[in-house]
């Protein structure tokens, strides 16, 4: 198992898996890391790589412009690896707005590779549920049940 950070090359062959989801300016729980530790001790037969866009060295005074070429590079390796990825998993926190995580569900709806999980409480979890719903992604009402999922289904990778 690997994790690759923004703004790293993800040039490794195996299992990618992007965690999409709420970070909120890094006020947010670590779920990420949550997830990741889940799989310390869960042996596969292909290696497994989690693609996490939680920057530890995020600064939240950068202009969030394409000419600010730290923020550009984030958003670029974010995109980068969603469309790399193999997996996309998405997390919306109850009490969050993640924008981002909207328009990246919205850009990855039909590629076949996103689950969300979306608490009660978020805000547009009517919108989520319905997107969902349509374009026929995997859903799950608690992050205790996505976690459960992803170990189902990792045990036979």
């Amino acid at each position: 198992m690997e994790v690759i950070y923004p703004v790293s090359k993800i040039e490794k062959t195996g299992f990618k898996i992007f965690l999409a989801g709420t970070i909120d300016m890094g006020v947010s729980i670590d779920w990420q890391q949550n997830i990741i530790d889940c799989f310390h001790n869960i042996e596969t037969k292909t290696e497994l790589i989690f693609l996490n866009p939680r920057r530890k060295n995020w600064d939240s005074s950068w202009v969030q412009t394409i000419e600010n070429e730290q923020f550009n590079s984030q958003v670029t390796w974010e995109l980068d690896a969603l469309e790399q990825s193999d997996l996309i998993v998405m997390f919306l926190e109850a009490h969050s707005r993640s924008p981002i995580s909207m328009l990246e569900l919205g850009l990855f709806a039909e590629s076949n590779k996103i689950i969300v999980c979306c608490e009660e409480g978020f805000w547009r979890k009517g919108n989520i549920d319905i997107v969902c719903k349509r374009k026929n992604i995997p859903t799950f009402e608690t992050f205790d049940s996505l976690i459960e999922y992803l170990k189902h289904v990792m045990v036979g990778f």
